[in-house]
């Protein structure tokens, strides 16, 4: 390592006084002017990371959903899959190092995690449409570069789309070829070897309108357009020519205040959905005859999808094991129709898309949906291997078509990460082969009313939970508390759990009215503030 080159480059990207960030499930995120030192140090981890696990490693520089004067990164393993948590403390601790101290750390990362500095290293670098994106990323390349790496730069592409570029990369092409057109051709070839089956659309179910949150996603599906079927008519709106990233649009717009987006004119029962700022969230929504706007979020995507999946897997007639990852926000209802009417079994972790993809690597097939619209399905590579033979192989006309649905099915999913491209498509395929509606595919089941509130607190550490979070084990009294203030309702139930960014405690609670979600929230959130040191006034109804 040249010293000398560290500290000429490191005095380029100086720290500013008294920041200190920390490296979560979303990478680091800030005010876009804050992070220059941050991309440049990420830049010099990639390539510690790259020499430990002799691979490609990924540096996306995208703050998704958050305002557009934001920017973040984050890095991505070999797979595709985020950063190994070990590795989060040494993010967070070389990105808050002070100059001198640099070296230093960079030796302590070394010698922990054994990194062999004679080792080739190699980094992939992608970046959203922010207006700060492009010099950020300059300074991720600023930083691989100082320390010998090799890096390729694609510039504008979604999160997943890098996620899938690296794991591609660094199975040597297995999963696919390491471009843009690999990416397009792949997904759209197994996209159009699905829809051949389904009965002709009418008209009106082949029209999909888009929100891509003035973000990468409205770039990307252009580009990607040429590849599709001329069944498939796609709209965009919202594609960022003339409104701000994230503004008033985009999935979590939508998700939080269970509304339309600005910018898209939706008719009765038009299927519409909308991508976050990156492209790594989805959700569907319509207006019935009514008006009134119904929400199809991530617990119902996950449950199409396990439909589907389920009829294929029996058709095929092996003994796949499927199950179902959601969080303590998944809606009641989707819970209990995946448990008892289709008999799948679901289970519950901890907030944040690592817990999820983790826990679905447990099973041949396992499905995992937040409820704002990020989520993917992860095949074992034994059952893929099975699949794929079958497909092949099997004499019996009805089990070789299934297991050809689902090896194609394998194709379209990215396994590396949620991808809203990629998700879109599927559920498109799923409507057009089941021959449903927007609104049939809503009417699979009806959401508990459900609030979702938040309380200042001084010190969010005095909340301590167990059970995926569904229990408060600190401060004392506060669970016996909600447990006797969840018993007044009907089909109730509330959580309360700290912000993993802020001083609050968010809470959640559904019942059989909205009005008595409302209530039952509140009543928490009285609890919370009285027994977990609530700040200001206390909560209002």
């Amino acid at each position: 390592m040249d010293s000398e080159a560290l500290k000429n480059y490191s005095a380029l990207h100086p720290k500013p006084a008294g920041l200190t960030l920390q490296y979560g499930t979303a990478g680091f995120r800030a005010k876009a002017e804050q992070l220059d030192h941050v991309m440049f140090r990420m830049g010099l981890l990639a390539v510690l990371r790259s020499k430990a696990v002799e691979s490609t490693i990924g540096v996306m520089v995208t703050a998704s959903h958050n305002p557009e004067e934001d920017n973040g990164v984050k890095l991505v393993d070999p797979l595709g899959e985020m950063l190994h948590p070990s590795w989060e403390e040494h993010a967070t601790q070389l990105a808050n190092a002070e100059e001198q101290e640099l070296q230093k750390i960079i030796t302590e990362i070394c010698q922990k995690a054994a990194v062999n500095q004679l080792k080739d290293a190699s980094v992939f670098i992608g970046r959203d449409t922010r207006p700060s994106s492009e010099k950020l990323s300059q300074s991720v390349i600023d930083g691989i570069s100082v320390l010998g790496g090799q890096y390729h730069d694609y510039g504008l592409v979604t999160t997943p789309q890098l996620h899938y570029m690296v794991c591609c990369q660094n199975t040597q092409g297995q999963y696919g070829k390491a471009t843009l057109e690999g990416y397009y051709e792949k997904l759209s070839k197994a996209f159009m070897e699905l829809i051949k089956q389904s009965p002709s659309p009418g008209e009106s179910q082949r029209h999909l309108k888009i929100d891509c949150a003035n973000g990468i996603g409205a770039l990307k599906l252009s580009e990607m357009e040429p590849y599709f079927p001329k069944e498939v008519l796609i709209h965009l709106y919202n594609d960022g020519t003339k409104e701000k990233l994230n503004h008033l649009c985009g999935a979590d717009f939508v998700k939080v205040h269970q509304k339309p987006p600005r910018g898209l004119d939706m008719k009765p029962n038009e299927r519409c959905c909308s991508f976050d700022g990156d492209a790594d969230r989805i959700v569907y929504y319509y207006t019935d005859a009514t008006g009134h706007f119904h929400l199809i979020d991530g617990d119902k995507i996950a449950t199409l999808i396990s439909i589907f999946l389920k009829e294929l897997l029996a058709k095929v007639g092996q003994t796949l094991e499927m199950a179902v990852v959601q969080t303590a926000y998944a809606n009641g209802s989707s819970t209990r129709y995946l448990e008892e009417t289709l008999k799948v079994p679901v289970h519950c972790v901890k907030t944040g898309v690592k817990h999820l993809h983790h826990k679905a690597q447990e099973f041949d097939v396992g499905v995992y949906f937040e409820a704002n619209g990020h989520g993917t399905v992860l095949f074992s590579k034994a059952a893929e291997t099975k699949i794929r033979q079958l497909a092949k192989e099997e004499k019996d006309d009805e089990k070789r078509g299934a297991a050809k649905v689902l090896a194609n099915m394998i194709d379209l999913i990215n396994q590396t990460v949620g991808d809203a491209i990629s998700d879109m498509l599927v559920i498109e395929a799923i409507l057009a082969l089941k021959g449903l509606t927007v609104k049939q595919w809503d009417a699979i089941y009806t959401d508990l009313p459900n609030r979702l509130l938040k309380v200042q607190v001084a010190d969010r550490r005095v909340i301590d939970t167990t059970d995926a979070e569904r229990r408060a084990v600190t401060p004392p009294g506060l669970q016996e508390k909600i447990d006797a203030l969840v018993k007044k309702y009907k089909l109730s139930r509330a959580f309360v759990r700290p912000s993993g960014t802020e001083d609050v405690v968010r809470i959640y609670a559904e019942a059989d009215t909205q009005e008595n979600a409302d209530a039952l929230a509140h009543e928490v959130s009285l609890a919370v503030y009285h027994l977990a040191g609530g700040k200001g006034a206390p909560p209002q109804p």
